[in-house]
């Protein structure tokens, strides 16, 4: 808590900005709190789910939160974050992109990895993880345990936590193997190598693994490596899901097989530690599982095609469209909740600016498909004007921004998941 006037100040003033800039922030949200105390349950439950499971063969689902364009889906988002970290997770907050499409595991986890926030710290967070594992700590025994098993996980895990354990005297590799922990390559060459000179190499059968496979192992593998440092777990936060509209047809069937996954949804896959939470526009299921008819055409395609791979593909994907269908609907906000955010907002400004704002003049109509963004960002503009004009008196105008559901063929970015061959030697 900020007690200076000073710091008081800085503290309002980054809250105002991002709110006029609808990018919510730790500050804003802070000032803020929720308008959704159902989901912030929900997702509590949650957490309390993965701390439990540990390590056992099973998995605490994720849920989806659907709202319309502005009406606090990152706002929210930001709040969870907020009381993940508060109750000792590691929470990723992934921005679905053309950079980071929902489809490709691979560049999730990399998303995942280099987003990640640790709870009191900052900077990169696996090398802050990794630094403070304590070898002779339960936690740490177990993950050992189970990385050495080749039933659990991929070999490349189990041996590189071994040389993280027993090469201390070699900083270079100690790197490396973070590196990998975080998804980049590393030669097995060189594992086997230094496996042998600490006279362990039969211990360890490193074999060809597809690069999709990989990255799910990493997942697993990293947030039982949390666990092992003293964290609760993982938590995965995806925000603007409803990019996955624009992909081209395979893509949205392989996006919504990632859907069911990370809610939890598929049968024989569990990632223990994890749990998630997406947020999708409210008319997606509307305009493109219906609108589309991804709903009937994706699994009937996909289930006509000879290849096994599709069929999987399609059982997956409609598992993922159900849970659109059943996300957490934000709700317009109420006469009251309007009420209370303005007071709370005019009181913000006013500490951020050291003055007494007045009411507003410019009143939007209050209706059900208002956002609380546009409530926000026009008591904000407004104050800042009469601020700076003392004698005018201005008049906000609100345009609605359209969101286009159109395919987009910039957005068909090759996936590094789509690497069938075995990894070689250079991973």
């Amino acid at each position: 808590m900020v007690t200076d006037v000073h710091g008081a100040r800085i503290q309002a003033r980054r809250a105002i900005e991002a709110l006029r800039a609808g990018v919510p922030n730790r500050d804003a949200v802070v000032e803020l709190g929720s308008a959704y105390p159902d989901i912030e349950e929900t997702f509590r439950q949650h957490l309390e789910e993965a701390k439990q499971v540990g390590v056992e063969p099973r998995s605490p689902a994720g849920f989806l939160v659907a709202g319309n364009f502005g009406s606090g889906k990152s706002h929210l988002l930001e709040h969870l974050q907020q009381a993940a970290l508060q109750d000792g997770f590691v929470v990723s907050k992934i921005v679905i992109s053309k950079e980071t499409p929902l489809h490709d595991p691979v560049k999730l986890y990399r998303a995942a990895v280099r987003s990640a926030t640790v709870p009191g710290r900052v900077g990169a967070a696996l090398p802050q993880i990794a630094s403070e594992l304590e070898f002779d700590r339960d936690d740490y025994v177990r993950l050992y345990h189970w990385a050495q098993n080749p039933r659990e996980i991929d070999q490349r895990f189990g041996a590189t936590l071994f040389l993280y354990e027993n090469a201390r005297n070699n900083p270079e590799l100690l790197d490396r193997i973070i590196s990998f922990w975080g998804g980049d390559p590393i030669q097995v060459g060189e594992i086997r190598r230094e496996l042998r000179q600490l006279g362990k190499a039969s211990l360890y059968s490193i074999n060809a693994i597809r690069t999709i496979d990989l990255a799910y192992q990493r997942f697993r593998f990293a947030a039982q490596l949390m666990m092992a440092a003293g964290y609760s777990g993982w938590v995965l936060l995806f925000d603007e899901v409803d990019l996955v509209a624009r992909y081209s047809f395979l893509q949205r069937a392989k996006s919504y097989a990632q859907i069911a996954r990370w809610t939890g949804r598929l049968t024989g896959e569990s990632f223990p530690g994890i749990t998630s939470v997406m947020a999708i526009t409210s008319d997606y299921e509307s305009m493109i599982l219906e609108g589309k008819n991804d709903s009937e055409v994706i699994p009937g395609r996909l289930g006509a095609s000879p290849r096994d791979s599709d069929h999987l593909i399609a059982v997956q994907a409609e598992r993922g469209m159900r849970q659109i269908g059943a996300a957490m609907r934000l709700a317009s906000p109420s006469a009251s909740v309007i009420d209370s955010t303005y007071e709370r907002v005019r009181d913000i400004h006013g500490r951020a600016y050291d003055w007494e704002p007045p009411a507003v003049s410019s009143v939007i109509e209050r209706t059900t498909s208002t956002r609380m963004r546009e409530y926000v960002r026009s008591w904000i503009n407004e104050w800042d004007l009469r601020r700076l004009f003392p004698d005018h008196t201005p008049q906000i105008e609100v345009n609605e921004l359209k969101f286009s559901y159109d395919e987009d063929q910039d957005l068909e970015a090759p996936s590094e998941s789509d690497v069938e061959s075995p990894e070689r030697d250079e991973q």
